[in-house]
């Protein structure tokens, strides 16, 4: 393993100045995983870790998982890893939490950093397949350490601690992004459910509303409502409804109905009449009473 930070300061670095303070140096890599070691630095600390971390990558590659890929940005203010396809964020390393950092000779492809997490405070060793390039992203990594260190001396300290502040804003900036995506998420899929509760499925009947009927299924009258006409099935409107003649008073047989009252007396025998008569003044007396 080789120690990225003992670069001799009479060597030039691969990189101008700007390109590290104002901008970033991206490099495409595999990302082969990250784990806890005991230590801040050291070289047998890497070894194990990469010995470990390749062991579990044999393993998912046997399996079928492929190494996933990230960019790395590096820069003054630290190292971000990346998905190089959507640009998410998946760790973000502070450059003055980068306690070690070193590429193996045996393996031009890997390279490590050792970095101290800011919510457990563990140290956790990253490790990375770089196609051959192992050494010059160490230095990239160096050169950002040589410029940090040259602007905190001219600031007085002062900007470790601003760039700590930004680092935590950053963070929380991160943390509200996945939030608003996730409440995104949950807001398209009730607008779906509600479109799916509203929309009837294909092919079916849009049934109308049924109307109260009576025990004998039949509406009720009411003298309010007047009834409308229903369609036929056919869509014609219902015939006319039909008049009844003048006489309706008629029986079957086309004669008017009978009534012993209102005849007359010369339709009957005197004795005839006269219980009419007689049956007439009781009903008479009869209704007066009521």
């Amino acid at each position: 393993m080789n120690r990225a930070f003992n670069r001799k300061k009479d060597k030039s670095w691969m990189h101008t100045p700007e390109a590290l303070a104002k901008h970033y140096i991206p490099y495409n890599v595999k990302f082969l995983g990250n784990t806890e070691v005991e230590a801040p630095k050291g070289t047998e600390v890497v070894k194990d870790a990469v010995r470990k971390l390749k062991f579990q990558r044999h393993i998912k590659k046997s399996e079928g998982q492929k190494t996933p890929k990230v960019e790395l940005q590096i820069s003054i203010y630290g190292v971000k890893i990346l998905d190089p396809k959507t640009k998410d964020v998946q760790h973000n390393c502070q450059l003055h939490r980068i306690s070690f950092c070193a590429d193996d000779k045996t393996d031009k492809r890997i390279f490590t950093f050792i970095c101290k997490d800011s919510e457990s405070n563990k140290h956790l060793c990253y490790v990375f397949d770089s196609e051959k390039c192992a050494e010059e992203i160490t230095l990239t990594i160096g050169q950002a350490f040589d410029l940090a260190y040259k602007k905190f001396l001219e600031s007085g300290g002062k900007d470790v601690e601003t760039r700590k502040q930004i680092g935590t804003l950053q963070k929380r900036i991160q943390e509200l992004e996945t939030e608003n995506s996730e409440l995104k998420q949950q807001l398209q899929d009730l607008e779906e459910q509600l479109m799916i509760a509203h929309v009837p499925p294909a092919g079916s009947i849009c049934m109308k509303p049924q109307m109260c009927t009576d025990v004998f299924d039949m509406v009720p009258f009411s003298t309010v409502t007047p009834l409308e006409p229903v369609l036929a099935s056919n869509g014609c409107p219902p015939p006319p409804p039909t008049t009844l003649p003048p006489d309706i008073r008629k029986d079957l047989f086309g004669a008017e109905p009978f009534d012993p009252f209102t005849c007359g007396s010369a339709d009957f025998p005197p004795d005839i009449q006269s219980k009419l008569d007689e049956m007439q003044r009781q009903r008479w007396r009869g209704s007066k009473w009521d």
